[in-house]
């Protein structure tokens, strides 16, 4: 697998991990009562994944970044178009 290629499965990781933590935060304002305790407050679980799901996706567009420069593909720039040349 080329560099261009792992920076684009990075890529694709990157927005599929973004769009989890949307579903995840529109699944808990939906179903708020299923992650509270009787206290109110949030379950553990619910605490991690609304940690780590973000987290993930700053972690893999870190990575992502890196395979950039390592496929040797510009900057990003405003306007610029993003399809893989090659």
């Amino acid at each position: 697998m080329d560099g261009r290629t792992t920076w684009l499965t990075f890529r694709i990781l990157r927005w599929a991990s973004w769009l989890a933590v949307v579903g995840y935060y529109a699944q808990f304002a939906l179903t708020r009562p299923s992650h509270l305790n009787a206290f109110g407050h949030l379950l553990p679980s619910t605490e991690f994944w609304m940690f780590i799901l973000p987290l993930l996706a700053v972690f893999i567009g870190c990575i992502e970044v890196m395979m950039r420069d390592r496929a040797g593909l510009p900057p990003p720039a405003i306007g610029r178009d993003w399809h893989v040349r090659g």
